[in-house]
């Protein structure tokens, strides 16, 4: 099994030392560095390039610059998706955005995660876990995302939040951990 087979089903695998991963990375951060220099006026280049960058695309959608990500074949963003500045997206698993999903700046979605064992992660080994984002949902300025966390239809996430677990579907939810504080009716 290669390193990226074991990376894509959740495995400990070798992020650092794999050629093939290497290369990969470093195509999508050469694509990630031309669309982010582009001029924001020139709307046709940027749809382009992130079209070269994501996974599959389901209808419109608008990422601000500067966006950052490892892979970019991880992402699947539904219709409608805006992401303000600076989004960056760790998609060594799957992240699969839905309909009508609107993200503040400096937000951050990661899926890889890193032995307790300092030998283990010392050596460059990580396991990843997908994130899944429902329609819906409004994510706040500076929210962190990390490994294995759902987020269901029609949440709302405060500003600041730190996602570890899944946040059940029509919930406003906010904090460090973040936790649901209200049902949305």
């Amino acid at each position: 099994m290669t390193e990226k087979e074991k990376m894509l089903t959740g495995m400990i695998y070798d992020a650092n030392n794999d050629p093939q991963l290497i290369a990969e990375r470093l195509e999508c951060k050469e694509l990630c560095h031309d669309y982010n220099n582009l001029r924001p006026n020139d709307s046709k280049t940027r749809r382009e390039i992130l079209l070269k960058i994501l996974g599959s695309v389901k209808g419109d959608f608008l990422i601000e610059q500067p966006f950052l990500c490892d892979y970019g074949y991880n992402i699947h963003i539904g219709n409608n998706f805006y992401s303000n500045h600076n989004l960056v997206i760790l998609d060594e698993a799957p992240i699969i955005f839905g309909d009508n999903v609107f993200i503040a700046p400096n937000c951050g979605f990661y899926t890889a995660r890193h032995p307790i064992n300092a030998k283990e992660r010392n050596e460059g080994l990580e396991y990843a876990h997908s994130i899944s984002v429902g329609n819906n949902v409004w994510i706040g300025a500076n929210v962190c995302v990390l490994p294995g966390v759902n987020i269901g239809d029609g949440c709302v996430i405060g500003a600041g939040s730190v996602i570890v677990n899944d946040i059940p579907p029509h919930s406003v939810a906010v904090g460090n951990p973040c936790k649901v504080i209200k049902t949305i009716k």
